[in-house]
Order: structure tokens, then sequence, then C-alpha cells
């Protein structure tokens, strides 16, 4: 009963460290969400569980051998990266190159089977960009990553603001001063506003009542109330 214990505790510990580890790693390896990992990166991170599930997993594994590989392995990625940063060719091995697959609205046979798709596969992920006719699309390719890039013809191409003389005022984008009934007084300051001005545009509400409270940078303030009822929902659900 003993033994069952100090394996617990052994299990709870390397999990304490590992986390923290695991953390610094991911850090270091630079940030890229899991959906566009090239493969070798992809092939390091199940590596990396590979190592980390059996130590977690079996008390009697060494901790400090589990640690050693999972520096080794961080350490190694880097090392890649940098080989393949600074020659061309050990960055094609190691990466898959973009791939054509639709060309002036028609199929590209040969790439589509060599990169083992279907176009079933083709024609779903056109639909998940929008497009539901073949014949509208001037180039179509696989990224590296597996997602597809898709260029329209031009006259199938959304008209740009720029094209039809409409003035544009910029990108809006909101900075949020309240949060759940907490001032954040810092972006307030930041933001060249004090309280008096935030007061002012509450009116009658305190702060502690707004749920959701933000200034954008067109200089407009807006806010949502706690337990305010939202009307006239969409019904969407699963």
């Amino acid at each position: 009963m003993e033994d069952v214990w100090m394996d617990t505790f052994k299990v709870l510990g390397r999990i304490v460290t590992i986390l923290p580890l695991l953390l610094g790693v991911g850090l270091f390896m630079g940030k890229r969400s899991i959906g566009e990992l090239p493969v070798f990166d992809f092939l390091v991170v199940l590596v990396l569980g590979s190592v980390v599930g059996a130590d977690i997993a079996d008390p009697k594994i060494n901790h400090v051998h589990t640690v050693t590989a999972i520096i080794a392995i961080a350490l190694l990625q880097k090392f890649i990266v940098w080989m393949k940063l600074r020659n061309r060719t050990i960055g094609k091995v190691l990466t898959f190159e973009p791939t054509i697959v639709v060309f002036r609205g028609e199929m590209v046979e040969e790439n589509i089977s060599r990169i083992h798709y279907s176009v079933d596969n083709i024609l779903q992920m056109l639909r998940e960009q929008q497009v539901f006719v073949l014949n509208d699309v001037e180039l179509a390719l696989i990224e590296p990553n597996g997602q597809l890039s898709v260029k329209l013809k031009k006259e199938k191409e959304s008209a740009t603001r720029e094209e039809m003389g409409v003035l544009y005022r910029g990108g809006g984008y909101d900075v949020p001063l309240i949060l759940d009934g907490e001032l954040q007084e810092d972006i307030l300051f930041r933001m060249g506003r004090d309280q008096e001005w935030l007061q002012t545009v509450l009116g009658n509400y305190k702060v502690s009542e707004v749920f959701y409270g933000a200034l954008t940078n067109q200089g407009e303030f807006h806010f949502s109330l706690k337990g305010e009822k939202v009307g006239d929902l969409p019904p969407i659900e699963h």
C-alpha cells in the first residue's frame, strides 16, 4: 500500500514539473497554431506527447531522463528549423510544397492524385471557402499545412471600396474599459480619459452595474448592463 502512495506522489510531482517545462519548450519552439504545424514539427509534438505520457504513467521511469529527452527534442527542433532557413533544399525535403489543384476552372487531376486527395475533398474545401461554382476559380492550391487557398477569377471577385469610390474611415476595434463591473483604470488613462468622463457617458449607471464597456478607436463608447436581457436571438442550436 505504501508503494502505491509513493507512486501516486511521484506521478503528481511529475505532472507539476513537466507542465511548466512543456510550456517553456512550447514558447521556445515558437508561436504557431497546431493546425499550421509543418510535418517535422507535428512529429516533434507527437514524440513529446509519447515521452511525457510514458513518464507520467510509469513512476518507475527515471524522471531525469524524461526531462533530458524533452530538452534534447526542443533543441533538435530548433536546429532543424535553423537548417531549413539556411538551406532551401533541406527545407523542401522536410516540408510539403504548395500544390495547385484547380486552375482556370478545371481540376488538376494529376496533382490531386499525387497528394492523395479526392475530388470530394477538394469540393468540400472549396465550399468552406464560400466557393460553390468550380468555374469561378482562377487558382486553388493546397498549402503545406493542408489548407486550401483560393484565388477567384477577376470578374468574380468582390469590388473594393476604392473601386466603388466609397469613403473608408478605417477599421474599428474595441478597447475594453469595463469588464464584469471592474474598471480598467490604467487603460482608461492611457486612452486619455478620466473617471469623470466615464461617469458622464454612463449616465445614471454605476461601473459595478456594467457587464462590458468599451471605447472604440473612433472615440465612441458603448456598454451593456449586467442582467440585461437580449431579445429576438436567432434559434441557432445543435
